[in-house]
């Protein structure tokens, strides 16, 4: 029986709807990791939903895969951008099939604004109640997922398609959420080869108005590199966190990295700030390729400057560059094993076929929302590589979107 059916004609949606999350909230808490699928099967059941299916992403982002667990419908992996499910994951917006036993519902599980998965069950019929208190139920389960995949390995072994190295069990465990929106402001990151990803890395965080992120290439591979990318976060982090400008955090990190490994290792590094408010971008670089600026879905430069020697060779005090962006531009971030990367022919790929392929994604409106665009454009260099990616590939990408006061605290979303 449907939400709207046991209504018998009055709407008590509200109620029922705060009754409901308030229930599954409560039994979360102290909730074994083991019986949270079990509990997401009983609440959707609640409200007439059955054959519920948990899709994870897996490490590449290739698939959704489904997780296990009792009272949830185990199905195949669903292709992201090739499937219902996959639709709903990219755009991060409900999709709806109808079947012949009802409607088949897919609603992205969002945790702030990343994604974890997608949720699919199914209802007689639906209607704006439902999706509403659907759209809230797939929050709650989200959230749910990531507090629980800090105390369990279930979560890690859905999301795995081969083994994992041991440099990237670091590197993912370095990494933060891939995706962030906010109104102003957007970031999105993709790394390859998922799996055997060791020295390249990219941080970011948002404190008041600022910005700030940095992408990293650390030298050589395997544990090494990743040890290495691993102090070079924390320190960036540290001298983030202690709030001093780029040209400091450059020598806090250089200083990390060379008391720790010596004069003969480096990491290539930009930092970069960006004010929400106003659109100002500014960043250093040492020894990594410029960045892109992209507006209006297509590479208009490369944002070239005085460039300093890589962290840990002890260089000059860089200087930081800053571009007035307007609002909807990019900036693309890329660590050199994305162009060094040779093709079947034994041709370096290089940036003139990267900015090829940015520019075909704008032009080809694929570029879409920030959460897909990083990720898309992974996917299709690895295409346009022949599948290669010998070396560490990854991709970092800010969107400003101008100033917008809107307070969600005054306009909550109904």
């Amino acid at each position: 029986m449907s939400l709207a059916d046991r209504r018998s004609g009055v709407d008590r949606s509200e109620g029922f709807g705060e009754r409901l999350l308030g229930q599954l909230l409560d039994r979360a808490h102290e909730m074994p990791p083991r019986l949270v699928a079990p509990l997401i099967a009983e609440e959707v059941a609640l409200v007439g939903g059955r054959d519920v299916t948990v899709l994870l992403q897996d490490y590449a982002r290739e698939l959704l895969v489904p997780l296990p667990g009792r009272g949830l419908l185990v199905c195949d992996p669903q292709e992201i951008g090739d499937s219902a499910a996959g639709r709903a994951f990219l755009h991060a917006s409900p999709v709806e099939t109808e079947q012949s036993d009802g409607v088949r519902m897919y609603l992205p599980l969002l945790n702030g604004s990343d994604e974890v998965g997608v949720i699919a069950l199914t209802l007689d019929t639906v209607d704006g109640d439902d999706r509403r208190l659907l759209r809230r139920l797939a929050g709650l389960v989200a959230d749910i997922l990531v507090t629980k995949h800090a105390y369990t390995d279930q979560f890690f072994q859905a999301r795995r398609r081969e083994p994992m190295s041991v440099a990237a069990e670091m590197q993912w465990s370095l990494l933060p959420p891939l995706t962030m929106s906010v109104p102003q402001v957007a970031v999105g990151g993709a790394v390859e080869p998922a799996y055997r990803i060791a020295g390249d890395s990219f941080d970011y965080a948002l404190n008041g108005t600022i910005l700030h992120a940095a992408v990293i290439d650390a030298m050589g591979h395997g544990l090494d590199a990743a040890t290495m990318a691993t102090v070079t976060i924390g320190a960036y982090r540290h001298a983030r966190r202690a709030g001093i400008n780029l040209d400091q955090k450059y020598a806090f990190m250089d200083r990390a990295v060379a008391q720790q490994f010596g004069p003969d290792h480096f990491v290539t590094a930009q930092m970069m700030h960006l004010d929400i408010t106003t659109g100002l971008f500014q960043w250093v670089n040492a020894g990594h390729p410029a960045p892109l600026l992209i507006r209006d879905h297509q590479v208009i430069r490369h944002l070239e400057g005085p460039v300093t020697l890589p962290v840990g060779l002890g260089g000059d005090t860089p200087e930081s560059r800053e571009i007035q962006l307007r609002p909807g531009d990019r900036i693309l971030c890329y660590t050199d094993g994305v162009t060094e990367e040779r093709d079947r022919d034994g041709q370096p790929f290089g940036a003139d076929r990267l900015i090829t392929c940015v520019n075909r994604l704008g032009q080809a409106g694929a570029d879409g929302e920030m959460r897909a665009s990083a990720l898309r454009l992974s996917h299709t260099l690895k295409q346009q590589r022949g599948g290669r990616t010998s070396d560490d590939a990854t991709l970092f990408m800010i969107e400003w979107r101008g100033d917008n006061p809107t307070d969600h605290l005054a306009n909550p979303r109904v």
